[in-house]
């Protein structure tokens, strides 16, 4: 690590104390921003912590969703985002009018949002799920029928665990829509003792090649109780990072891509975020009220 990311590093810890902030880090990061969390993880278990929180500051390393929810979650803390452009293109693939039109063709259907989506979504929708909990969620619900949105992935994996009729919205996030099976194969081919742990928003052509689908957070688990494995990871490639640094015994590969909204984060963007309060996310009291009872079904489902 060079002097000048020392430096930042020093000089965010010295900001975070000072304003009784905490760091949210999403594991898709840069490794160098894993230096200044406070906590790492996958949607799931940042919402928890973000609920939780006790101090004055959320600073959010990861996109935007992720930040409205810290801010729907716990309104009365000040949420910084220090990439401010950094969104979630499978976030944006549904619209609330697609939305409304979608559960109009479909009366009586329960409304299933993936996190990855805007908080006015949220508000539209019975309950988030996350893909650590999502078939959990799903078969929690009362109707038999599930608008699942926006993953068309997640989406069918969820049908696959489940007696309910699934209804899938036809997004998709782009690292894993491009996952091909046949980069699967070859790195089974190549790699013959490895594990190749998947990611649920892979396609499910993809999916049958796994050894294990499961999120970000169960990667690092299995990769904890596997120890001197070969381990073959299909989902962004900077998960990669995470999983050396929690677990180096381990040798990884990766067939998974970059989300370059994940990288806009830099630690001179979080330096100036705590330093100058800058980039402050707010959602419309009307709205968070209606995303908080969604988001707060997937948080007692676990």
């Amino acid at each position: 690590m060079e002097n000048k990311e020392k430096n930042l590093i020093r000089k965010i810890e010295e900001l975070k104390k000072k304003k009784n902030a905490v760091i949210l880090v999403h594991n898709y990061q840069r490794p160098e921003i894993y230096e200044v969390a406070d906590y790492i993880g996958d949607s799931l278990g940042l919402s928890k912590k973000a609920a939780e929180t006790d101090k004055d500051i959320i600073v959010f390393c990861g996109v935007k969703f992720m930040a409205e929810t810290a801010k729907i979650l716990n309104p009365k803390k000040i949420v910084l985002l220090p990439a401010i452009d950094a969104g979630c293109p499978m976030a944006e693939m549904i619209t609330v009018k697609q939305l409304k039109e979608f559960k109009k063709q479909h009366p009586g259907a329960a409304v299933v949002a993936y996190v990855n989506t805007n908080a006015n979504i949220k508000a539209e929708s019975d309950a988030c799920c996350t893909s650590g909990n999502a078939v959990e969620l799903v078969n929690s619900m009362k109707e038999n029928e599930i608008l699942f949105i926006p993953d068309k992935n997640l989406g069918a994996y969820v049908q696959t665990k489940t007696n309910k009729k699934i209804i899938p919205w036809q997004g998709y996030c782009h690292v894993h829509q491009n996952i091909s099976p046949e980069k699967a194969k070859l790195a089974k081919e190549q790699n013959p003792k490895a594990k190749l742990i998947m990611h649920p928003e892979c396609p499910a052509e993809v999916l049958k090649y796994a050894d294990e689908i499961c999120s970000t957070e169960k990667m690092v688990k299995f990769a904890k109780e596997n120890k001197n494995k070969q381990i073959i990871l299909a989902t962004e490639i900077d998960m990669i990072n995470r999983l050396i640094k929690e677990n180096p015994e381990n040798k990884y590969y990766s067939i998974g891509g970059t989300c370059p909204n994940m990288k806009k984060t830099t630690l001179k963007k979080v330096y100036e975020a705590l330093e100058k309060n800058q980039y402050e996310i707010n959602v419309p009291e009307n709205i968070r009220i209606k995303a908080s009872k969604a988001l707060n079904k997937m948080i007692s489902v676990g």
